[in-house]
């Protein structure tokens, strides 16, 4: 009989909680290690994102994209490499936003030792452009209406979950109208309009500067959230492909439905939820595999209010456990 293969689900923007994962920093070898590597390839600012990251809640410095970004990307592929150090590397890497440039790392695409350098490009293009907001919407993209304006569809998180993306003023009349018409609405944490058409200046930007570290073809499969599909080597090659999502539809749901669609029941999936709020797993759990028990979510880490203590720990060995047996 097959044995479950490993989905590591890696979290963007919106995802980020103070302290995520620090409580695996100074007792999980590997992951302190490339949590280190990064702070100090980093220079100057790795000194800055380390005292962010470690500051208890709250702290409102988490909500900017130049700090939650380079964070949420060093944070899931120090996860990602931990548990390939300890048990074995996730077959499948699936990231959501910057959590696909994470995927892209662990796979190879680009180099671990370029990591920083990732980081710091995507953090130069967002600084001053695509400044916004986001809104996460109970509802599927075809129950919300046309008419919007420069308002967008951002991502889709689920089968009824839905993020809109735009400048601050029409935003702030969407969430008004939807909320009207009986809406369940919640403001993300982020100042800019991911993923809409304000960010395309900074695609380009960002593009330019990825291709400079001339990225390669994957070892690892990615299934990308932009097409839903494994990222194919000349997709990998493109340093374009991996920019341009900053200004385009994240299609997580999609992606991941996929995914479960094919191997979810023979011979089933372990997905690594490598975030702290669950919301990378939640959607499967309304998927038939994972009702059904072939496949498992597999948290590594814990829940957002016990982040950044011990509770991590725990967490990333009952994962381990499982991963093991």
């Amino acid at each position: 009989m097959k044995s479950r293969r490993a989905v590591l689900l890696l979290p963007g923007q919106g995802s980020q909680r103070e302290r995520m994962a620090a409580g695996l920093y100074g007792r999980q070898p590997e992951f302190t290690a490339r949590m280190d590597e990064f702070l100090a390839a980093a220079g100057g600012a790795g000194a800055r994102l380390a005292e962010q990251w470690l500051r208890p809640a709250p702290n409102p410095e988490m909500d900017t994209a130049e700090v939650a970004q380079p964070l949420l990307l060093a944070v899931g592929h120090a996860l990602g490499r931990a548990v390939g150090a300890a048990c074995r590397p996730p077959h499948l890497l699936l990231g959501h936003s910057v959590g696909e440039l994470a995927a892209a790392c662990l796979a190879g695409v680009y180099r671990a030792a370029d990591l920083a350098a990732v980081a710091a490009a995507r953090s130069r293009a967002l600084h001053g452009s695509g400044l916004g907001g986001m809104l996460a919407v109970a509802a599927a993209p075809h129950e919300l209406p046309d008419d919007l304006g420069p308002v967008s569809v951002a991502a889709v998180n689920g089968p009824r979950q839905t993020v809109l993306s735009g400048p601050l003023a029409p935003l702030e009349t969407a969430h008004a109208r939807l909320r009207a018409s009986g809406r369940t609405v919640r403001a993300l944490r982020s100042g800019h309009a991911f993923h809409s058409p304000s960010m395309t200046e900074a695609a380009r930007q960002f593009g330019r500067e990825l291709a400079r570290l001339r990225p390669g073809v994957p070892h690892t499969t990615v299934i990308s959230s932009r097409t839903a599909e494994p990222v194919t080597p000349a997709q990998a090659r493109d340093a374009s492909f991996w920019a341009d999502q900053l200004a385009l539809p994240v299609r997580y749901w999609p992606a991941l439905k996929a995914i479960l669609d094919a191997e979810g029941t023979e011979p089933g999936l372990l997905l690594l939820d490598a975030g702290t709020d669950r919301t990378l797993s939640a959607p499967a759990r309304h998927h038939p595999a994972v009702r059904g028990g072939a496949s498992l979510i597999v948290p590594l880490l814990a829940p957002a209010r016990e982040t950044g203590g011990p509770a991590d720990l725990t967490a990333f060995e009952e994962a381990l456990t499982v991963l093991g047996g």
